[in-house]
């Protein structure tokens, strides 16, 4: 019996196996201007098996690309777009480098941070005024998303100067007021309609009185 993992090792799986038969059967071929012609329908074919490839400006020419490396890059065919190499498909991306200062706060990130230096730059002392009323605000929303338990103004305040290194201080006269009973603060990729029922189902007190209904 014949395994799949018995067999020669798919190069690129999204075109599966008779894809890659197709294109040994290609490179065999004696005749170069057959040879082309055959590996143009193959192109064509890879093509309509892997379809997502055609939201590329230029999926041609990665069609070619993919049939060049499905051939182990030596395809002896007159082809629209250059011969790719394997150093090219060899080579490392550039390391991203990373911010080499950790977070201070994990619940508020460092894009607070970032906001906060904004702020402490800041000249116009009326402008910064709001724009640390605004803050605050901002703070006291991602530190519910992550604490559900509510959060005096004064921890907020406290934050803010704590986070700035005393460049900021917080005017005694900002005031947050109080939260919304209506407000609901759910983490990334979590929505609020899932953890109430919402959408999904409704809750499970609705669906026992449909079933006794």
């Amino acid at each position: 019996m014949d395994y799949n993992t018995q067999r020669e090792k798919l190069i690129l799986p999204e075109y599966g196996r008779n894809v890659q038969k197709m294109i040994e059967q290609v490179k065999a071929i004696e005749d170069k201007e057959k040879r082309s012609e055959q590996m143009r329908a193959v192109v064509q074919v890879m093509g309509i098996l892997n379809p997502q490839i055609r939201e590329l400006n230029d999926y041609k020419h990665k069609l070619w690309d993919h049939a060049h490396i499905i051939g182990g890059f030596d395809l002896d065919i007159d082809a629209p777009y250059p011969a790719p190499t394997p150093q090219q498909f060899a080579e490392r991306p550039d390391v991203i480098k990373l911010p080499g200062k950790p977070v201070k706060a994990a619940c508020y990130g460092r894009n607070i941070e970032s906001m906060i230096d904004l702020i402490a730059d800041c000249d116009n002392e009326e402008v910064k005024k709001e724009m640390i009323r605004s803050l605050a605000l901002y703070m006291r929303q991602q530190y519910l998303i992550w604490n559900k338990d509510n959060v005096a103004e004064e921890t907020i305040f406290a934050d803010i100067e704590r986070l700035s290194e005393g460049r900021l201080k917080v005017p005694e006269d900002i005031h947050l007021g109080a939260i919304s009973q209506n407000a609901n603060f759910a983490r990334p990729g979590i929505s609020v309609g899932s953890q109430n029922g919402g959408n999904y189902g409704g809750n499970k007190k609705n669906r026992n009185w449909k079933r006794k209904k």
